[in-house]
């Protein structure tokens, strides 16, 4: 037990020593991972990758074969990793505006960019916070235009929109196996095309920009084990609560909620160790998905008609995975005290992410400014819960009834 019980503000799975040293020195065979992607999505094509962002850019720079086009589209609410990404493939970033309620498109502003920008390469569309995205009115968007359609399902897997797994809509889409996200390798991702006659594209693309990387294989390795024993409340804080505190007294907010990214990310192979682990606990998948919903829906029924909050939940249609839960504020300084309230308590209630994209000033160079008044609204009033495994019943109790106070 550690000094400090601190919840995880996402639902990651927890992972033991003795999970992973049974594993740890015998030959694995390869590919094995990617196979239950395969079938999982019903795609022909999966490639594992060392991150989420190593996916995405896996992506950029196979379509970048198949056109001359360089601007890509994404939501003006969205990890800095993903412009970083575009940037490095050497394209250029176009954000749109979301909407007030949710994490969907403004529609109107993404029809604009399309009927008006010949260059557009590609949409991202992100299922933020494990809830699928209207995917017809995005296609539609492109339809007929040669523009390619991603989805980021860095926070989705499991997620299902009209009985279809997030991931199979676009012609390309990735995933992150990061510590935090679910399923786990530490770090790793999964690049993915639903189209046939581009699995070749991908996995040649792979090839060429992925080699082997011993060293950090290792690295990754370690922290793997680190995070077996890290990753569970006692202890977590050390590694989460007490770095953020250290950017806090220094003023760094972006830093502070681990937002500061460069372009230099890693590129590299997975060893068959790491993919092995992801494969073995792929099967808690059904399972972990259903704790999730089930935490987020007893969040919902203890905060129904509260005044001045309003949950981001699953369309109809709709199946979302909730690895946390989204409340927004009507009142920024209600949010405000919200999260002041929450501070020191341990019990992961958290944020998003701290601005609207365009508005972090070290990605000032790579993005256009742009009307974004929904993304800018929603990072000053949004307010994260979490639906992590570790959650007891008196912690659901104490965080919906300090809810309630606020």
């Amino acid at each position: 037990m550690g000094l400090i019980r601190e919840i995880p503000p996402t639902a990651g799975w927890p992972l033991t020593i003795k999970s992973l040293l049974p594993s740890l020195f015998k030959k694995h065979p390869k590919g094995l991972l990617e196979e239950d992607f395969k079938k999982y999505l019903g795609v022909p094509c999966a490639v594992l990758t060392c991150s989420g962002t190593s996916g995405f850019y896996l992506i950029l720079e196979s379509i970048k074969k198949l056109s001359g086009r360089k601007t890509v589209i994404i939501p003006a609410f969205i990890c800095p990793l993903i412009p970083l990404a575009i940037k490095r493939a050497g394209l250029n970033i176009k954000p749109c505006d979301i909407n007030r309620d949710n994490f969907d498109y403004d529609m109107d502003m993404l029809r604009g960019i399309c009927s008006e920008d010949k260059d557009i390469l590609a949409i991202l569309a992100v299922h933020l916070a494990g809830i699928p995205l209207d995917m017809e009115a995005i296609k539609e968007s492109a339809q007929g235009k040669g523009t390619f359609i991603i989805e980021d399902c860095a926070q989705s897997l499991g997620a299902e929109y009209k009985n279809k797994k997030t991931g199979s809509f676009g012609d390309f889409s990735f995933f992150s196996l990061c510590r935090g996200k679910g399923l786990t390798i530490y770090e790793g991702g999964l690049a993915i095309t639903t189209r046939p006659e581009f699995a070749d594209l991908l996995t040649d693309t792979a090839e060429e920009i992925m080699p082997g990387n011993i060293l950090s294989e290792f690295l990754k390795i370690v922290e793997l084990f680190g995070y077996s024993i890290f990753y569970r409340p006692g202890l977590f804080w050390l590694v989460f609560r007490a770095p953020q505190i250290f950017w806090q007294l220094r003023n760094n907010p972006v830093r502070a909620m681990g937002e500061y990214f460069t372009s230099d990310f890693p590129v590299h192979k997975v060893s068959a160790f790491r993919e092995y682990i992801g494969h073995l606990n792929f099967s808690r998948l059904n399972l972990e998905i259903e704790k999730q919903r089930s935490l987020a829906g007893i969040y919902l029924e203890h905060l129904k008609g509260l005044a001045g909050v309003r949950a981001v939940i699953e369309p109809a249609q709709a199946k979302a995975s909730y690895p946390y839960l989204t409340l927004i504020f009507e009142d920024k300084r209600k949010r405000g005290s919200c999260l002041a309230a929450f501070r020191d308590s341990g019990l992961g209630v958290s944020q998003i992410y701290l601005q609207a994209i365009s508005d972090y000033v070290y990605l000032k160079d790579i993005i256009p400014q742009a009307q974004l008044a929904h993304a800018r609204a929603l990072a000053e009033k949004t307010v994260t819960l979490s639906t992590s495994s570790f959650l007891k019943e008196p912690d659901l109790r104490n965080i919906t009834d300090k809810l309630k106070r606020i």
